[in-house]
């Protein structure tokens, strides 16, 4: 198989997996889905309490504009605590509520689960073979983490 033909392959067989497993998980949860771009933010945050607007918009490739009003919106649902710093009026800090770090945790569970299930469903060769594509596949994301535009 050409490079092309696999990298078109690959993206579609990724596209696909995380739009079924997003669906999955969406039937499962009691609470409406977060839009992506809401979901990221959400999930940034977490990784990094205290994040400012202006570099979580770095870190997602987005407009700052874009950022206060995804702010705006999970401010207003309960799940992001937006905190004045001390140091700079103008700049706020960006921390997930407990019940953003609950609802990310029940995700991730409920994520986790449903893969879970259906990689036990596959031979031992296809798990093997699962196995034997992460460093691969985590060679792949780190090209694409480096090559990301500025």
């Amino acid at each position: 198989m050409s490079a092309e033909d696999l990298s078109d392959a690959f993206a579609g067989v990724i596209a696909g997996l995380n739009r079924l497993i997003r669906r999955r998980v969406r039937r499962q949860m009691a609470v409406p889905p977060l839009r992506g771009a809401q979901a990221e933010l959400l999930r940034l945050v977490e990784a990094n309490p205290g994040i400012s607007v202006s570099a979580a918009a770095k870190e997602l490739y987005l407009a700052g504009n874009s950022v206060s009003t995804l702010v705006n919106q999970l401010t207003a649902a309960g799940l992001l605590h937006r905190e004045t710093r001390s140091d700079d009026r103008r700049a706020a800090r960006l921390l997930p509520t407990p019940q953003a770090e609950a609802r990310l945790r029940a995700w991730q569970e409920r994520r986790a689960a449903i893969v879970r299930e259906h990689v036990e469903l596959l031979g031992e060769d296809d798990r093997a073979a699962l196995a034997a594509a992460l460093p691969a596949l985590r060679r792949l994301a780190d090209s694409l983490r480096e090559e990301a535009p500025e």
